[in-house]
């Protein structure tokens, strides 16, 4: 199982009514995540000796194994926003109750990026401290907001939603032998496309991180052919 990270959520409503329901890196890794395990599925069926019975059991197997990770990890992405938020209100509360600023301002920079945190000035620090002061008291214990639920949504839909480009192939083709290698090619160009996308996330060369995430691909269904698929 993949473990994520998922995007700060802030205690402040205002700002998390303006976060990004899911980011580019958390739908590319999703994408991928689905592609691997369907195409782990499809790559396991012997082309030589699947018959249409093969074939529909690999179908429905790809299909719920898809759905129940599909399920799973929209779940684990709500737990990862609710422990999140958990931490970010324990830190404002801490911060209010501190019984002095440099106490205060220790707080503070546990809950911002160390680079950020790195070139803050004090009287920055006191800024934020005062602003966060302000603040109406938050809820306690935290709570999920609609913007989480959707993005456990997103997360559910692209991990199951992927699979279908890679199985469509057996449900219009006669001969398993070219449904799965039309099958396993447009898994790699699917994969080529998450490579593309995480390169353009991540600062890297585009082309670079794609042909990388294709050689990726292709030793996965190089086993899987290689051991029967």
């Amino acid at each position: 199982m993949k473990t994520r990270s998922p995007a700060a959520v802030s205690v402040a409503p205002a700002a998390s009514s303006s976060r990004r329901v899911l980011d580019p890196y958390e739908r590319v890794s999703e994408v991928l995540f689905g592609l691997i395990m369907v195409l782990a599925i499809t790559g396991s069926l012997s082309a030589a000796e699947a018959g249409r019975a093969e074939i529909r059991t690999m179908l429905f197997s790809a299909l719920g194994c898809n759905l129940a990770w599909g399920i799973i990890d929209g779940i684990l992405y709500l737990m990862g926003c609710l422990a999140e938020r958990s931490q970010k209100l324990r830190l404002l509360k801490a911060m209010r109750r501190a019984t002095d600023s440099p106490e205060a301002y220790r707080f503070i920079a546990e809950a911002l990026p160390p680079l950020v945190a790195s070139v803050l000035q004090p009287a920055e620090f006191e800024a934020i401290r005062l602003r966060l002061s302000q603040l109406p008291e938050p809820p306690a214990p935290a709570r999920l907001t609609r913007t989480d639920y959707l993005g456990g949504l997103g997360v559910f839909l692209l991990v199951f939603l992927s699979t279908f480009p890679v199985v469509i192939p057996f449900l219009f083709m006669q001969q398993p032998f070219h449904a799965l290698r039309i099958s396993n090619a447009i898994a790699v160009g699917m994969l080529f496309l998450t490579g593309w996308a995480y390169g353009r996330c991540t600062g890297r060369r585009p082309w670079f991180a794609g042909i990388i995430m294709v050689f990726a691909g292709l030793a996965l269904v190089g086993l899987t052919i290689a051991l029967g698929g």
